[in-house]
């Protein structure tokens, strides 16, 4: 399913408890947060109004700002906004002869890692006289809704109520699954109006004198009930708002990747830490790791996943930032997913979605496990049971799928799900010979003694899908029945761009060179195949291009036009993990230059 694109350019930003995907770019309004919620295998999101996504309705929290009684609107002189360290928003206006600062920011590090968000504001005097400023943090709960790919509203009604010093919205029935308590980081007036559309207001009140700067924060705490949530306000105030803020740039600065290439980095670091947020999560009941499609509410995939997108996107973005979490997260994966390698599209929790079996997915367990250990040097994780697990039933999928006479191997449906126009593509068993070096020498030695050779399997590959181009000089199919059919259509997750980065062929090699060649006249639909050519001979082009490309805000986005502008399911947190490495990869190992 592919979603249009908001018609507003929102801010986004979130750790791996919330996500606040659409903070309005104009007044700095919190529209929803939602988090992932594992028994309901969904997300559960808070919005002000059910048109969140188009910014229609009241906003779930805003701040409010009068001075010397006079109600003011945030951003109506204009409104400039930057990223820290490339993912926490922050913005700068004025109102008269205030100037504000603003950062949003949703605690990540050591001893920061919380399910809340904090908006800090600092309000600069630049008068001659003294300003009595009333700030606080306003909005309303009109929508709650629960959403796998299209989203259900809750329909027992919202609820806004005062507990202790904090607002407390939740639904009227329980199981509550989700609820936000919010409040002051100082002492606050709390008013709650029960009118038409029920509101809140967490209010202070601060005096500016000419040439000095105040400083106040508010507070959002999540929790999968009321008492959760409260708990955890109470944990952000005891940490303290600045020390939360000073442990997510801290941490997120440590991860930040360095290329050398100024240009590339900034399309590496936006898109890695949008993957290593807005794909990975920790579930508000259970505390536990889940890797989805995206976070979103505007990415038809929503919070399904594939092995192949878990394994080969997002997994190589996390270990380039975290190699602790890409360990929890490769084996959460084997957890979750490895009962049934390639198996098709899962919910979040493993459960099957869609069934459909692609060799990619199945002998992207061996190849990912690979791929782990040569970056974080960690080889003890072989010895982990589920591990394990994952990779013989890999091995035993991939080789029930082997033709009767033939080293290769059919398919259901290519990475993305699209059926290939025959069940032997070029694409899976490059990738399914990859697997079989990994498991010869992974496996134990009986086991691995039956693996199929993979120097057997590319031979047979490069014999049955050579075919002769119109000058007689052989290029590569992209799909073959192994009966005398072939077809050379590319299809864009099974790219025959990818077959260096597979280790099949040399990105240099005339055959590769000449498959390749009618592509680069294509300008293609989606961003897959453009990162796919971050991968072919002209990296360098690609690279320069996608750092040129305004996306969706600059992250990924499924499917663009030739200029990079992002048309339909935007946001998409797991491929801007493959963007971020491909892009990281480029320049290392290839020597591209942006």
């Amino acid at each position: 399913m592919i979603l249009p694109l908001p018609a507003v350019p929102w801010q986004v930003t979130g750790n791996h408890w919330v996500t606040l995907p659409c903070i309005h770019p104009g007044d700095a309004s919190i529209h929803v947060l939602g988090v992932i919620h594992a028994r309901s295998r969904s997300a559960i999101e808070f919005a002000g109004s059910a048109e969140f996504a188009g910014g229609g309705g009241a906003p779930l929290a805003r701040l409010a700002v009068s001075i010397d009684g006079r109600r003011e609107t945030l951003g109506a002189e204009g409104i400039a906004w930057e990223r820290e360290v490339g993912w926490v928003p922050s913005f700068s206006c004025r109102i008269g002869d205030l100037a504000l600062r603003g950062t949003i920011c949703a605690p990540h590090g050591k001893n920061a890692d919380v399910a809340g968000a904090v908006i800090a504001v600092a309000i600069e005097n630049r008068g001659d006289a003294t300003a009595n400023v009333r700030l606080g943090l306003e909005g309303t709960l009109g929508h709650r809704q629960m959403r796998v790919r299209t989203a259900s509203a809750f329909t027992d009604g919202n609820r806004i109520a005062r507990v202790e010093d904090s607002v407390v919205l939740d639904g009227n029935s329980a199981p509550a699954h989700l609820a936000l308590a919010i409040g002051s980081a100082e002492a606050a007036e709390i008013t709650i109006r029960e009118d038409a559309e029920p509101s809140w207001e967490v209010t202070t009140q601060v005096v500016i004198e000419p040439g000095k700067i105040v400083e106040q924060a508010f507070l959002i705490a999540a929790g999968p009930e009321r008492d959760g949530a409260v708990a955890t306000l109470a944990v952000m105030r005891r940490r303290g708002w600045r020390a939360l803020l000073a442990a997510t740039r801290t941490s997120l600065r440590e991860m930040e990747p360095a290329t050398g290439v100024a240009a590339a980095d900034r399309l590496i670091a936006r898109n890695l830490f949008f993957t290593y947020f807005c794909s990975v999560a920790r579930a508000l009941d259970d505390a536990h790791v889940y890797v989805v499609r995206s976070r979103l509410p505007w990415n038809g995939r929503g919070v399904t996943i594939r092995d192949w997108e878990a394994l080969m996107w997002v997994l190589p973005a996390v270990q380039l930032a975290d190699a602790a979490l890409a360990r929890e997260v490769l084996l959460r994966v084997c957890e979750l997913h490895g009962y049934a390698p390639g198996g098709g599209v899962h919910y979040l929790d493993g459960s099957l979605f869609e069934a459909g079996f692609s060799l990619e997915g199945a002998a992207a367990y061996p190849i990912a496990v690979d791929s782990y250990i040569v970056q974080t040097g960690d080889d003890r994780i072989v010895e982990e049971g589920l591990l394990a697990d994952s990779l013989y039933g890999a091995h035993e999928d991939i080789e029930a799928r082997r033709h009767p006479t033939l080293p290769l191997y059919a398919t259901e449906v290519n990475p993305d799900g699209g059926v290939p126009s025959h069940a032997y593509t070029a694409h899976g068993n490059a990738i399914a010979a990859l697997a079989f070096e990994v498991l010869r020498r992974t496996l134990d030695e009986k086991t691995s003694e039956k693996v199929e050779d993979a120097t057997v399997v590319r031979a047979a590959l490069l014999r049955h899908f050579g075919t002769d181009s119109a000058g007689g000089k052989q290029t590569i199919a992209s799909a073959s029945d192994l009966a005398g059919n072939a077809s050379s259509e590319d299809e864009p997750a099974a790219s025959l761009y990818w077959l260096p980065y597979f280790d099949f062929i040399g990105r240099d090699d005339s055959i590769y060179r000449r498959s390749v060649k009618p592509l680069e006249a294509v300008a293609p639909t989606e961003l897959l195949v453009r990162c796919a050519r971050l991968i072919g001979p002209a990296s360098s082009d690609a690279l320069d291009w996608m750092r040129r490309a305004p996306l969706d805000g600059g992250r990924a986005a499924e499917r663009v036009d030739a200029e990079g502008r992002a048309t339909g399911n935007g946001g998409d947190a797991a491929l801007s993990g493959l963007l971020a490495y491909l892009a990281w990869y480029s320049v290392h190992a290839l020597g591209a230059k942006a």
